[in-house]
């Protein structure tokens, strides 16, 4: 299939509202083709500050080149060229109602790759994919690849047009669907693969059973990708889909190691931060063993309320901690 008849697939599969990913044998997208002004088109798609990336050239991604059903090509937003698409990376996926647990793991995983120079794949959903992007964006800008299950024209959620603009400034936003087209259900499993087919290793941080994160470990798996999965909590719910993939064989995640040796990378240097001392010191250490409440902080330390107020106050503003539903955890510091 030429260059030409990709765009043409891409477009008329947008018309009809449908998925393909070669040219259908069909009279009427004879008719398509043959009326189609590919030149015309381009320079809109230009004019818009989109770009398209065909299946048969030889810039597109290699990776999602490889899957068994891949989109006729890519529609590109960004400032990045698509040799980023070809760069060591992984996609990060899981629940779009996740915990606070979920979140700061998922913004962890993203920080810590993007230092090492991978690059993080995720869909721009709400929960763990907005918190992976924007811990490769705290990271490395340029560092993160954010798939659409729209047109290349949306950004959805809405609520989520700042981040993608942040993720477009050095990175890339891209989509199989062409301006236009509005995000529909059926449209986020085919997303997925991409999403999948992108990366060298899927990481679900936290799923439900039946998520949508779990169909993209599930095509991950049929290409012979690596799947990773963060180990969470048996009595919750937002984990029984992860924990059943560990349960399956995936690759347990205990630190953001395990995720870079799955790809081959080395760590990047860790940034040394020097330890509080005092009260804040010994609150510190109280909560790096686990998630810990207020109440059994000032038992454990043996510290009068003012002064576990002000050894927790003195966490937070150092970003060594984080509160949230009651407890508190330590953050690990940034590389």
């Amino acid at each position: 299939m030429t260059a030409a008849s990709e765009l043409a697939v891409a477009v008329f599969a947008a018309t009809i509202g449908g998925h393909l990913v070669d040219a259908p044998r069909s009279a009427r997208f004879e008719a398509f083709r043959r009326a189609f002004d590919e030149r015309a088109y381009l320079a809109e798609l230009e004019q818009r500050g989109f770009r398209w990336l065909p299946r048969s050239s030889d810039a597109f991604p290699r990776r999602l080149g490889s899957v068994h059903d891949p989109p006729p090509g890519l529609f590109l937003r960004g400032a990045a060229g698509p040799e980023l698409l070809e760069r060591p990376s992984v996609a990060l996926v899981g629940a779009r109602a996740c915990s606070e647990y979920g979140a700061e793991v998922a913004a962890l995983l993203g920080r810590e790759a993007a230092a090492a120079g991978v690059i993080v794949v995720s869909g721009l959903a709400r929960g763990v994919d907005a918190a992976a992007h924007r811990g490769a964006l705290a990271a490395r800008p340029g560092s993160t690849v954010a798939v659409l299950g729209c047109g290349i024209d949306r950004d959805y959620p809405r609520a989520h047009a700042q981040l993608a603009a942040q993720i477009a400034e050095a990175g890339l936003v891209v989509s199989e669907y062409p301006p236009g087209v509005e995000p529909a259900p059926w449209r986020f499993p085919a997303r997925n693969r991409i999403v999948a087919g992108l990366a060298t290793a899927t990481v679900v941080v936290e799923a439900r059973e039946r998520s949508g994160a779990l169909i993209t470990a599930d095509l991950a798996l049929d290409e012979g990708r690596e799947v990773l999965a963060v180990p969470g909590e048996i009595t919750s719910a937002l984990s029984r889909g992860s924990n059943g993939l560990l349960r399956l064989g995936a690759t347990p995640v205990t630190s953001a190691v395990d995720v870079l040796a799955a790809i081959g990378v080395e760590p990047a240097e860790p940034h040394v931060v020097e330890k509080p001392t005092g009260n804040a010191g010994l609150v510190l250490g109280l909560v790096a063993d686990g998630a810990i409440g207020v109440d059994e902080l000032a038992r454990c330390g043996e510290l009068s309320a003012a002064d576990l107020a002000a050894a927790l106050v003195e966490l937070e503003l150092a970003g060594l901690i984080t509160h949230a539903d009651g407890l508190y955890r330590a953050v690990v510091p940034q590389t």
